[in-house]
């Protein structure tokens, strides 16, 4: 165990892996490696359909048969009906998952147009007490109509009784600060958890934030353009240290929770999580 310092507290998302022997034992040992962090939980992402709703029951019930880690089930509510999104909430409590992000879903898949974020909210609250976490966007929901709207958005899921948030993943470190001060100037004191996205590769960097409207800083183009003939794996140590450093910038504010969008792989925050423990241990940050 790592327990340098328990006032570091992180989180890690996954996904369900698909049923492949070599992609599932890595996911485990992805699993197995993490919980040497004594975590507050691990996050389980969920598909909008029925089909994929089931297999991620079953394999949250999995999950916790294996890891004393406590778990954060993802529920979207676009394709569900009230009814059945009391079943699902009701299933989980009996299985004894107490802690659910709560989500919309992708608009893509939107067929119920009156149903968000703040209803889901309600209505687990109605089934049961519930911890539950909702997604920030430092940087502004893609469908919000501004700034300010988005915020107040956020705000109403916690007057419906969401105890925490988790943010969008962010490479500016700089938009994480204006947000948290501006949550503050409105009213929001609950946490508000960093979400950090690995820096693997830049194509992939790339993708992920034109899907979500993420700005990426100069100085990171120019690192990945200068490594754009090198071998895979000095771009993965190379993008160990971007990660590293966005992380060291905001524990240096205050931050002291993380939550790590972990893609099933274990390497980078793990590393970074150690480092971070092993710097705080000997005070070098």
């Amino acid at each position: 165990m790592f327990n340098v310092n328990k006032k570091i507290n992180f989180s890690f998302e996954f996904f369900p892996p698909v049923s492949d022997i070599l992609v599932e034992r890595r996911f485990w040992n992805t699993i197995r490696k993490l919980s040497d962090f004594e975590p507050d939980f691990y996050s389980i992402t969920s598909g909008t359909t029925t089909i994929r709703q089931k297999k991620t029951f079953d394999f949250v019930k999995k999950v916790v048969k294996k890891t004393n880690v406590n778990i954060a089930v993802h529920m979207t509510c676009i394709n569900n009906s009230v009814s059945e999104l009391e079943e699902i909430s009701r299933n989980y409590w009996n299985q004894g998952i107490k802690k659910i992000v709560a989500l919309r879903g992708d608009k893509k898949e939107f067929n119920n147009k009156k149903m968000y974020a703040s209803d889901l909210i309600s209505i687990l609250k109605k089934v049961a007490d519930f911890d539950i976490l909702v997604a920030a966007y430092p940087e502004v929901h893609p469908e919000a109509k501004n700034a300010h709207s988005d915020l107040m958005y956020l705000k109403n899921k916690f007057d419906c009784g969401a105890s925490k948030a988790i943010t969008q993943f962010f490479f500016d470190s700089e938009k994480f600060f204006r947000f948290r001060d501006k949550c503050i100037k409105n009213g929001i004191y609950s946490d508000i958890i960093p979400g950090i996205l690995p820096v693997i590769n830049i194509d992939q960097m790339i993708r992920f934030s034109r899907m979500s409207n993420i700005f990426i800083p100069k100085w990171i183009y120019e690192i990945f353009n200068d490594l754009s003939n090198l071998d895979p794996s000095v771009n993965k140590l190379v993008g160990q240290n971007i990660t590293m450093k966005i992380v060291e910038d905001l524990f240096l504010e205050g931050v002291k929770k993380f939550h790590f969008y972990t893609l099933n792989q274990y390497e980078i925050p793990f590393s970074t999580c150690l480092i971070l423990k092993m710097k705080k241990k000997f005070k070098i940050l």
